[in-house]
């Protein structure tokens, strides 16, 4: 039998509080039960001048940000009209029924005004990891690390073609001093310092709506300006560290300054797992030489269909040499200044080989194999690879970081973004990384009443 509801219950009187509005097992409940939020006040007191009108209360500006971020609404401005209809975010900001919502640009009027040149969001960030951490949540002895993009705010089609100096890697002095010493024990003349020192050039497309975005081309289908972040996560799910870098830097030139942070904030990992893209002689190198185990993929030899692959070349570290699939001594010649030696055949041996075709396409019949100065770190971990535990580690990977960007993607609003500049997108990435960690530590701590 179907029913009509009769009755308008809308104008009934009730005597209520704001908290019996809020559902006991309702996600603000846990976030204030985790965490003491006041730990916000020391980080801005500085930020604050002792005269002039009342401020907004920081920790008030602060959980305005994380009902935005944790609860996935697309802007400040959205999210100021749902704190102003839901009694559960008005109860975490601690209003009342008549307080006044502040306006939706004061944050953004503070961040100009205050924040954006303080460490008050890495700092918040910092700290909520080591209310993880106090608690026995974290489990950062494996880290997993990988970078997302994020859609800029700019039209692809609106740009400028411009030359920049190609970015400086972290390794860049270590690998100088060591090719230099290479060339030295080789008998070669090391290179002066103005050779390193010159200048290489890129032509780059620079936005003119967000300059600081970079151009990322990924397929035919997706060409747009964006950001990279980059993150380290652990075997839990929680974000270790996040470094902000336009769409166009590759993600092996992060993967060292980001394993500092890690060491320098939480601790040193025993493993660090990442996909191919960071499988290089310089990351081994420095992953094994700071005892840490690097966990990375097979990769796929990149030599033409139907030639000899490298590891058909067998290096001689005794001699410092290469044999080739026929026997011939490939001789060591030069170490060039990106660090790779260089190895040639004898050309009138090569020119009467019946391999030729399969060995090289040279016209002076002549073969020549590179070899990085750190590339016995790689092949180090390409042994490591095998190892039952490694396999372990890594086959966790996709499980980890990538699910922690599919979440910030989908649950909290960062398949792309309205902000412009490095600046505010570190802001974002910090906070956001910040709500999600709270969020999983809210969650598991949570012990209903």
């Amino acid at each position: 039998m179907m029913t009509r509801n009769q009755s308008n219950e809308r104008g009934q009187l009730e005597i209520l509080t704001i908290d019996q509005l809020v559902p006991e097992d309702h996600l603000v409940r846990k976030l204030e039960s985790a965490i003491d939020f006041s730990f916000i006040y020391p980080l801005v007191e500085n930020l604050y001048s002792g005269i002039g009108r009342p401020s907004i209360d920081p920790v008030v500006l602060f959980k305005m940000i994380f009902i935005q971020y944790i609860f996935g609404i697309r802007s400040m401005r959205q999210t100021i009209k749902e704190i102003e209809t839901n009694m559960a975010y008005g109860w975490f900001l601690g209003f009342g029924f008549y307080t006044e919502v502040p306006h939706f640009s004061t944050f953004g009027k503070n961040y100009e005004r205050r924040y954006h040149d303080s460490d008050v969001f890495e700092d918040i960030f910092y700290h909520i990891l080591k209310e993880i951490t106090d608690k026995g949540l974290l489990s950062a002895d494996h880290i997993f690390l990988d970078s997302t993009h994020v859609k800029a705010s700019a039209n692809k089609r609106k740009f400028d073609k411009k030359m920049v100096r190609k970015e400086t890697r972290a390794y860049e002095e270590k690998l100088q001093l060591e090719l230099n010493l290479d060339r030295e024990e080789h008998g070669k003349k090391p290179f002066p310092p103005e050779k390193f020192k010159k200048e290489e050039w890129k032509e780059i497309k620079e936005s003119t709506t967000d300059p600081e975005s970079g151009y990322y081309v990924k397929d035919e289908r997706t060409k747009q300006f964006a950001y990279s972040f980059h993150a380290a996560t652990d075997e839990k799910g929680f974000v270790l560290g996040t470094i902000l870098t336009p769409g166009n830097v590759h993600d092996s030139h992060l993967l060292q300054p980001l394993v500092e942070k890690v060491v320098e904030k939480v601790k040193k990992p025993l493993a660090a797992a990442a996909d191919a893209a960071y499988k290089t002689s310089a990351i081994t190198n420095f992953l094994l030489e700071n005892q840490m185990l690097p966990v990375l993929p097979y990769t796929r030899p990149k030599t033409k269909e139907g030639f000899f692959r490298k590891h058909d070349y067998v290096y001689d570290e005794y001699y410092d040499c290469y044999l080739c699939p026929q026997g011939q001594v490939l001789k060591y010649t030069t170490t060039t200044k990106e660090g790779y030696r260089q190895y040639k055949s004898n050309s009138s041996i090569c020119e009467k080989c019946p391999f030729l075709s399969q060995c090289t396409e040279s016209k002076n019949h002549q073969k020549l194999i590179q070899r990085h100065i750190w590339e016995a770190y790689l092949e180090e971990a390409e042994h490591l690879r095998h190892n039952v535990e490694v396999k372990q580690i890594y086959a966790k990977r996709k499980e980890k970081v990538e699910r922690v960007f599919a979440d910030v993607k989908e649950k909290h609003g960062m398949r792309w973004t309205t902000l412009r500049g490095l600046k505010k997108l570190s802001m974002q990435a910090m906070l956001t990384f910040a709500a999600m960690n709270l969020k999983k530590m809210a969650t598991w701590t949570w012990q209903p009443a």
